[in-house]
């Protein structure tokens, strides 16, 4: 795929690094900071010649999934007012969404790129964990921590692919070739399912796989512990100056006992058994994005939005939000496609084909 024309817009999740430029992670604690330098991610996607147009906001931290965020205001849904935009990536989905951008660049822990798009109806992509470099980004939980491309399209995630990977090869490929399996429709409201079994009707070789929806509350004990560790020196010195839910979160964290620890790691090394055997046989497994659309701001609940993201976290594996249509309240749905690790030029094939023949009808 050809280079982006010169100029090309990108908006940074305020969660990178961008010398001379402040970084505030979101947080009231680093509102004056200006860091010497640059993050790997954003200095690739400006030397492909992307210009960096402005930092976007996101919830504090990347600690949530709302990106209603107490210290520099909740980030608006272009697509519905008084909506979440998702988070923890809402400015760079926002931004998509409204114009202002025509690429951006976010974070994924669980979920966190795939949830705003899905809710500001834009595309967004978590590479295999470790593909594309995430030094200069403030860590969440670097085990579960991904950083990847968001756009209006999924060409234009691919562009951004060959910046951020030298020697990233995009693929072609027809959606007749490929055998998918499908889970989780049960999981969501009725005209998203609708709309992402629409999705799925595009592909010829279809299967309903049985896989079970990860359990927030026992694997969240690993996630939680690699999360206070990164506020090392922080937290709980500086707790007055975080918000109120990112707050409570690192409470928490501090009240887990090693062996909850110790049960959320083995689960998830279970959970990445489980869907790397489930998934034997097939090229691609096609979810909802979410079980709902955007929910009004104050409504939007961690264990709901990150329902069917997490998975693929756990195990590092690819995944893409693709909008596919109007669902509850005229309000954008969204399909993920998900593979086994390194097949990330399939997901995105996959996901262009699709694209294409959603905009057919």
């Amino acid at each position: 795929m050809e280079s982006p024309p010169s100029g090309r817009r990108l908006a940074v999740k305020d969660l990178f690094d961008t010398a001379g430029m402040r970084t505030t992670y979101g947080s009231a604690i680093f509102a004056d900071h200006v860091p010497a330098r640059t993050a790997e991610a954003v200095r690739l996607l400006e030397a492909a010649g992307y210009v960096n147009v402005g930092k976007a906001n996101l919830h504090e931290f990347a600690y949530g999934v709302t990106s209603e965020n107490p210290h520099y205001g909740a980030v608006p849904n272009p697509r519905a007012p008084g909506r979440t935009a998702g988070g923890s990536s809402g400015g760079s989905a926002a931004a998509l969404a409204a114009g202002l951008a025509d690429a951006a660049l976010g974070s994924d822990s669980a979920g966190s790129i795939r949830i705003p798009a899905a809710c500001c109806g834009v595309v967004g992509f978590k590479p295999s964990f470790g593909l594309v470099p995430i030094d200069g980004c403030f860590p969440l939980a670097p085990s579960f921590d991904h950083a990847g491309p968001m756009a209006r399209d999924v060409a234009e995630c691919v562009r951004m692919m060959e910046a951020l990977v030298p020697g990233f090869e995009p693929a072609e490929v027809a959606l007749s070739d490929l055998r998918v399996a499908v889970a989780w429709l049960d999981e969501a409201d009725p005209l998203v399912r609708a709309r992402v079994e629409g999705a799925a009707s595009k592909f010829a070789d279809l299967q309903e796989l049985t896989l079970s929806v990860p359990d927030r509350e026992r694997w969240g004990a690993a996630f939680r512990r690699e999360a206070v560790e990164s506020h090392a020196g922080l937290y709980p010195e500086r707790a007055e100056d975080y918000g109120d839910d990112v707050r409570r979160s690192l409470e928490e964290a501090f009240e887990l006992t090693h062996s909850e620890v110790e049960a959320a790691w083995r689960l998830r090394e279970d959970l990445r058994d489980e869907v790397s055997e489930a998934l034997d046989g097939f090229d691609l497994l096609l979810t909802p994005t979410l079980p709902c659309v955007a929910p009004p701001y104050g409504q939007g609940s961690r264990t709901v939005l990150t329902k069917l993201t997490a998975l693929f976290n756990l195990a590092g594996w690819p995944a893409l939000a693709l909008p596919c249509g109007s669902a509850e309240d005229g309000l954008p749905a969204s399909v993920q496609l998900a593979a086994p690790p390194g097949h990330d030029a399939l997901v995105l094939a996959a996901a262009a084909a699709l694209e294409r023949a959603l905009q057919a009808g």
